[in-house]
């Protein structure tokens, strides 16, 4: 699973490595945050009539057929296996696909007491996640955007959890934001673990278990008992 994120890189160097413009106004109020967890702001890159884009999304992807949007919960990841054919994600998957970035995610393993730990790429690049998003409408004009990530079972690279997040590299990320690709299987062909040695990790604060922590400690490695 993937449920908690840092992301602390500027967008507008964000949107120059996407070769992507800036949402209009989206940036007014952005700040970075070490500890983004569900319904929090995410950013993700996409592609549409107004070119490649970089916005921001609640993570937790609400359809748009949905009727009330607080009904819709756990959808902050979107479980690579399914995601073609699950009501919730399909019609997202088959044309509204985007690239979250982030500069690390955390995944707990388990135990007594469960261990953070904080997972980057070795080559120090922004660890690019493939995400799906919708927009929402409500009656009285209310407008949601949402996103969503995709996970898949877990590789060399996450040894303490069985899920992990997609990571796109960098010769994908065309083909996945293209809305002229619908090819089932091309899709999914690009939802699998990393590539041994793409990520490495350190175990960090179990602080970060409270999204109301958020400062740059959170992603220091700490020493574990012995």
């Amino acid at each position: 699973m993937c449920g908690r994120i840092a992301l602390f890189t500027e967008p507008e160097r964000i949107a120059r490595i996407f070769d992507a413009g800036l949402a209009e106004g989206a940036f007014d109020e952005w700040r970075p945050s070490w500890n983004v967890g569900p319904t929090g702001r995410v950013l993700a890159v996409g592609e549409d009539d107004r070119g490649r884009v970089l916005d921001h999304y609640r993570w937790g992807l609400v359809p748009s057929w949905a009727k009330d949007p607080s009904a819709i919960t756990s959808t902050f990841n979107a479980r690579a296996e399914t995601v073609a054919t699950k009501p919730m994600f399909r019609t997202a998957f088959s044309r509204r696909r985007v690239l979250v970035p982030v500069d690390a995610f955390y995944e707990w393993r388990a135990g007594a007491p469960k261990q953070p730990f904080a997972f980057t790429r070795a080559d120090g690049d922004l660890v690019v996640l493939a995400g799906l998003r919708e927009g929402w409408r409500g009656e009285d004009g209310t407008e949601l955007r949402t996103a969503t990530v995709v996970t898949c079972a877990a590789g060399p690279d996450m040894p303490i959890h069985d899920r992990q997040p997609v990571v796109l590299e960098s010769g994908s990320w065309d083909r996945w934001l293209d809305p002229a690709v619908t090819d089932r299987d091309e899709l999914q062909s690009m939802l699998g673990p990393t590539a041994p040695g793409t990520l490495i990790r350190h175990p960090v604060s179990r602080r970060i278990g409270n999204v109301r922590n958020d400062d740059p400690e959170l992603i220091e490695e700490i020493d574990l008992p012995g």
